[in-house]
């Protein structure tokens, strides 16, 4: 048998892949792959219209890539893009009405396809799991 801390990391994973595994199947029906959600999450939570740049930099891939996931997401029609007033070389993304319905549609498949998970804690187990989360994001590393 393993110990606490050898398992807990295993533990862990697994538990976020099977909300990973959730999201997918609940994002499936709004047409749109992971790496497109993610784009679109980033997207949508900028005050101001999103440099292609600096979406690409948040995501961690090349402008390239960053490209190919915006022109989808255009197709979509839950995005545009427009020249960037300030830099001629520069395209800025911003949501379209149907992203930002698109974005809150993410956001319930998202809680729903966690609160499946967690459907077996009890409330208090999930309040301890939250405020330990919560300590592990706020931690510096």
């Amino acid at each position: 048998m393993e110990s606490a801390d050898t398992d807990l990391p295993e533990l862990f994973l697994r538990a976020a892949k099977r909300i990973r595994r959730n999201q997918v199947g609940k994002l499936a029906p709004l047409g749109l792959t992971p790496a497109q959600a993610r784009a679109l999450r980033i997207i949508g939570h900028q005050r101001e219209p999103l440099r292609m740049a600096d979406l690409a930099d948040r995501l961690g891939i090349v402008p390239r890539s960053a490209t190919t996931l915006v022109d989808a997401l255009a197709a979509a029609d839950v995005v545009t893009r427009a020249p960037d007033p300030d830099n001629r070389r520069a395209t800025l993304v911003t949501l379209t009405p149907a992203g930002q319905a698109t974005l809150a549609r993410m956001a319930d498949a998202r809680r729903e396809a966690a609160e499946e998970l967690f459907a077996t804690l009890t409330s208090d187990q999930r309040e301890t799991l939250r405020d330990l989360l919560a300590t592990l994001d706020s931690a510096t590393c």
